[in-house]
């Protein structure tokens, strides 16, 4: 029976039994089979290779299988591999806050685990929520950006802002309100609306991705005016709810993109990088302030959130691993080399005729191209095989093609990178 198993297809056996993320599996069956992965490279089931131009969702920034946090995880499994976080404490997560502290905005000061970006998040609003309930302030409003992603749980998809993944369940969602993220010629305008909007008092949080919203394409916004937003909302005791699930530990080319910013966040959401792509794990973090309206004599006003695998020793070994590797020389400069090496590609590519436009910020790269398309359409798909075809993994994301390659990358890869995107211009 093994046998006759082992001579199928990986990628042929997966329909029997499986269903994946963001698939519509009756049009798009077929789904390729990763056999190993090594540094910023992918193999097949047939041994074919494929650079990750982006570090598979934004996670392996270190390189996949990289020995630096596969040695210490494999230690830690054979002292302590799980255990409830509820009543319990344990070494890496203790060691886990004291490292991280330390390269967080000065003003967070609590951690709360969780298991992912989308939990993180969750744990985020809901801190903003009871923070005021706590306080006997009925603020119950949350403020987002237009076209913000946050994740795929409740809360999440409330602030969410990405109709083709929240149709179904809008009529469930908690109360948002959006605003356009900052340009020069809107800020005022956004700021008169807020400064009115405000005199209701019923604002609780504001959530957002500081200066790069990934899920809508990679669109980019200058800290100039999110700082003046971010001041007047906390002027107004609104709680800063910054997810950095997706921008967090190096990407920006700071460790978090909120150190651009002078007015930092009430609470950050983390995860992706956070561990290196090696184990799930979702982490929120808080000042002290928003901590202390949880700290009471009365039970019911604790935060009443868990997960089974809170804090799971394994998860938190890998997250200490990373955390050393980011803060390394070598590490350092890989990312300032890719911020070169994509900074030359775009002084090449941006007056190509067949692109709109392009933007970068850190290690995160992206062009548009001039064609309409549908996110999940043909011709998007088209330029999915392609970069396939030849080796590159790159997602498109309608007519945006970009690239959040791991550090580790070197330049006869990203050249490859490069070259696959130069070639898919000829396509459209």
């Amino acid at each position: 029976m093994r046998d006759s198993i082992a001579l199928e297809k990986l990628s042929d056996r997966d329909k029997k039994h499986l269903w994946h993320p963001l698939t519509q599996h009756k049009i798009y069956p077929e789904m390729l089979a990763i056999a190993r992965a090594q540094g910023a490279l992918l193999y097949d089931e047939e041994g074919k290779e494929y650079v990750d131009g982006i570090s598979s969702w934004y996670t392996c920034v270190y390189g996949h299988c990289n020995p630096y946090i596969l040695e210490p995880v494999m230690q830690q499994m054979q002292r302590l591999d799980q255990v409830v976080f509820s009543g319990f404490t344990h070494e890496p997560a203790v060691r886990l806050s004291e490292e991280l502290i330390k390269i967080l905005p000065p003003n967070q000061q609590k951690m709360f685990f969780s298991d992912n970006g989308s939990t993180a998040t969750e744990v985020g609003i809901k801190m903003a929520l009871q923070y005021h309930f706590n306080k006997g302030q009925k603020r119950n409003v949350l403020l987002a950006f237009e076209e913000g992603f946050h994740g795929d749980t409740f809360g999440a998809m409330s602030v969410s802002g990405l109709s083709v993944y929240n149709g179904p369940f809008e009529d469930f969602f908690i109360e948002v309100e959006r605003i356009p993220v900052p340009t020069a010629k809107n800020i005022d305008s956004i700021l008169a609306q807020l400064t009115k909007r405000l005199k209701n008092n019923n604002l609780a949080g504001f959530i957002y991705e500081p200066l790069v919203q990934g899920a809508a394409a990679m669109k980019m916004h200058d800290a100039e005016g999110l700082e003046k937003i971010l001041a007047l909302l906390k002027s107004h005791g609104v709680l800063l709810v910054a997810d950095e699930v997706m921008t967090g530990f190096g990407k920006t080319g700071k460790h978090f993109a909120s150190e651009y910013l002078s007015t930092q966040p009430d609470i950050m959401c983390l995860s992706k990088a956070l561990t290196a792509g090696l184990i799930p794990m979702g982490l929120t973090t808080c000042t002290e302030e928003v901590y202390m309206a949880f700290y009471s004599d009365e039970v019911a006003k604790g935060l009443f959130h868990g997960h089974t695998y809170t804090a799971n020793p394994l998860a938190c070994t890998a997250a200490l691993a990373a955390l050393e590797l980011l803060q390394t020389e070598e590490i350092q400069k890989n990312i300032q080399n890719i911020i070169q090496w994509h900074t030359a590609f775009d002084n090449e590519i941006k007056s190509h005729p067949k692109v709109a436009n392009t933007r970068q910020l850190g290690v995160i790269y992206a062009l548009d191209l001039k064609v309409q398309m549908e996110r999940y359409g043909n011709l998007r798909n088209r330029l999915f095989k392609h970069f396939m075809d030849k080796g590159v993994f790159l997602r498109p994301l309608g007519n945006t093609i970009y690239i959040l390659a791991p550090y580790v990358t070197t330049k006869t890869q990203m050249d490859r990178i490069y070259d696959a995107i130069r070639l898919a211009l000829e396509l459209v």
